[in-house]
């Protein structure tokens, strides 16, 4: 892809990666792995329950020219950014983290990724349930203060607002 693709309809993941990244082949391996750990089989049997189509090629590599690390998009699925994944716990996170959103776009009836209040709810559940914001991932990170943790950082793009404005009693 020339730009990559456009992962702002819906949440993507700021980019943590240090280093080259893979290439979009090692990516949809690790992503072929991630489809056997026991959190993505759950949220996968769920979508599927709650009548969510979930095909073969929903989930899938590409070359990111954001500094993110993947995201969803309505319609076309998962994108994991290969160039941005160094290691298999960072492509189980992405995916985790993109299934919550794709599960929240299934699910809600009226859900307007460019609404910021939809978008920033969608944000806090995926980090929260992907374990995203766990304080431990939010040290590797270099945060060292409790804060919103980085799902801001996923929407601040479309909202015109700042993290003081959005988070007043967090700030």
């Amino acid at each position: 892809m020339e730009e990559g693709p456009n992962l702002q309809a819906a949440g993507s993941l700021s980019s943590t990666t240090r280093g080259g990244g893979l290439t979009e082949k090692e990516c949809e391996d690790m992503i072929q792995r991630s489809l056997r750990t026991p959190m993505v089989k759950f949220l996968k049997e769920q979508m599927e329950k709650s009548g969510c189509r979930f095909g073969d090629n929903f989930i899938r590599a590409v070359h990111c020219d954001k500094q993110i690390a993947g995201g969803y998009v309505r319609g076309e699925g998962i994108m994991v950014c290969s160039n941005h994944m160094n290691i298999q716990d960072e492509v189980n996170q992405v995916v985790i983290h993109e299934l919550i959103h794709a599960y929240d776009d299934c699910r809600a009836a009226n859900l307007d990724w460019t609404n910021c209040a939809h978008h920033a709810c969608s944000e806090i559940r995926a980090g929260h349930l992907s374990g995203d914001c766990h304080y431990k991932r939010e040290f590797l990170r270099g945060f060292m203060k409790v804060s919103v943790c980085w799902a801001f950082d996923s929407w601040k793009f479309l909202c015109p607002f700042s993290k003081k404005q959005a988070f007043p009693l967090f700030s």
